[in-house]
């Protein structure tokens, strides 16, 4: 009697299977867990597990390659308005007083792109469900671990100087992950799983102080609430918003002034700051052609060129380093990005909407322009929105009672 054929073992794909394994254990639970407690860990980590990934794809050849699709994307609207706000910062240079410090951060955005689009590259066409649930599971223990720091780890945090606004830093993440974990598990059909972790994350940003990631998870709320009820609706409303105010931030201002002072007071903090971005607009009207040039919104405080008391916001960073041209590049950007994130998969756009508008509110309210663990972070959700977008292949297994209608017409 001949014996049955073993299968082929071949150790090059367990052992990339097992990188890829770890690399999403990475990303999906050992990141948004140590980010509470460590400031450095989402610019340490998030790198290490893309690189894992890609030698992974390298190995058992699973990698998208550049074709029809990736010369699509690199040909998009979006991403060529993206290269173009790149471009103009490079060549802001030449006209910033702080050549080395402008460099330096220039050269960080350029990484965190390039390893966004390895990390893209390297993802699989189909993402196994096993490991996408690492994507719940991480942003679950993180929110618990986020909930007992803000309980009980004030006194142990507060001695420590690196650890120094880790657990803003990691509730940040929060709000962004929380949303590409209840899509997929949406899209799952796992409903109360859903709901279960958006509660959990709330309750984490309840506890803390800082209420700007509260804020965000609030807009993104309902940024998903509308684009559940009309999804059209929800997409126009998500892009034409953050366009919008993007590329009219030099009048934000002038008509924001007003209304704060009659609500809180001409000297409140707020109104002082709105008024020193009147004074920055109206100095120099030229410069809002071409901007000051990379990294002086944030050091030109310190040097006497812009007002301590200015905003720290992106739509004040924006216009004040590039003008015009690196603003509405940006805002057209932005725009065509989330129009094109509108048309994909129908059960993860509520939640890219909810990301796209936490991002942009957390942007808005205080994170600078080009600050690197905000940077990953931002990357860090791409590659997880496109990761869940590459596990919906599957479609649902008809039921016993239909397979055996259609056998019985078959025999028929």
């Amino acid at each position: 009697m001949a014996r049955s054929p073993t299968p082929t073992i071949d150790p090059a794909l367990d052992a990339a299977a097992l990188l890829r394994r770890v690399g999403f254990f990475g990303l999906f639970v050992v990141v948004p867990v140590v980010s509470q407690v460590a400031r450095r860990a989402s610019v340490i980590l998030a790198p290490i597990a893309v690189v894992l990934l890609v030698i992974a794809s390298a190995i058992d050849g699973r990698q998208r390659r550049l074709g029809p699709l990736g010369l699509r994307l690199l040909g998009s609207p979006a991403f060529l308005a993206g290269m173009l706000v790149v471009l103009w910062s490079a060549l802001s240079l030449a006209w910033t007083p702080f050549l080395g410090a402008a460099a330096e951060r220039l050269a960080n955005l350029v990484a965190v792109i390039l390893l966004t689009l390895m990390g893209y590259l390297s993802l699989p066409d189909r993402m196994r469900s096993a490991n996408l649930y690492l994507l719940p599971l991480g942003v679950t223990v993180a929110a618990l671990v986020a909930v007992l720091l803000g309980l009980f780890g004030e006194q142990l945090m507060r001695g420590s100087a690196e650890d120094d606004g880790a657990l803003s830093r990691g509730l940040t993440l929060l709000a962004l992950l929380v949303w590409p974990a209840v899509a997929w598990l949406r899209s799952r059909r796992r409903d109360r799983e859903a709901l279960a972790i958006a509660l959990a994350v709330a309750a984490a940003l309840a506890i803390s102080p800082n209420l700007t990631q509260i804020v965000a998870l609030v807009v993104g709320a309902l940024a998903f609430a509308v684009t559940s009820w009309r999804p059209r609706l929800g997409v126009l409303l998500t892009a034409a918003i953050s366009a919008g105010l993007l590329a009219a931030a030099p009048l934000l201002p002038f008509l924001a002034r007003p209304v704060g002072a009659a609500l809180f007071g001409p000297l409140a903090p707020g109104v002082l700051s709105l008024k020193s971005w009147q004074k920055v607009v109206t100095s120099e009207p030229l410069r809002l052609i071409t901007g000051h040039g990379f990294e002086t919104a944030l050091r030109g405080r310190f040097a006497g060129l812009v007002p301590m008391n200015a905003p720290t916001t992106a739509l004040f960073e924006f216009w004040y380093e590039l003008g015009v041209v690196g603003s509405l590049a940006a805002a057209f950007a932005l725009y065509a990005s989330i129009r094109r994130a509108g048309r994909d998969n129908p059960l993860l756009v509520p939640g890219a909407m909810a990301a796209f508008a936490s991002a942009f509110t957390i942007a808005c309210i205080g994170v600078g322009l080009t600050v690197v663990w905000w940077l990953t972070a931002i990357a860090l959700t791409i590659l997880v929105f496109v990761a869940i977008e590459r596990g919906q292949f599957r479609t649902s297994r008809p039921k016993i009672s239909r397979l055996r209608r259609i056998r019985d017409g078959d025999a028929g």
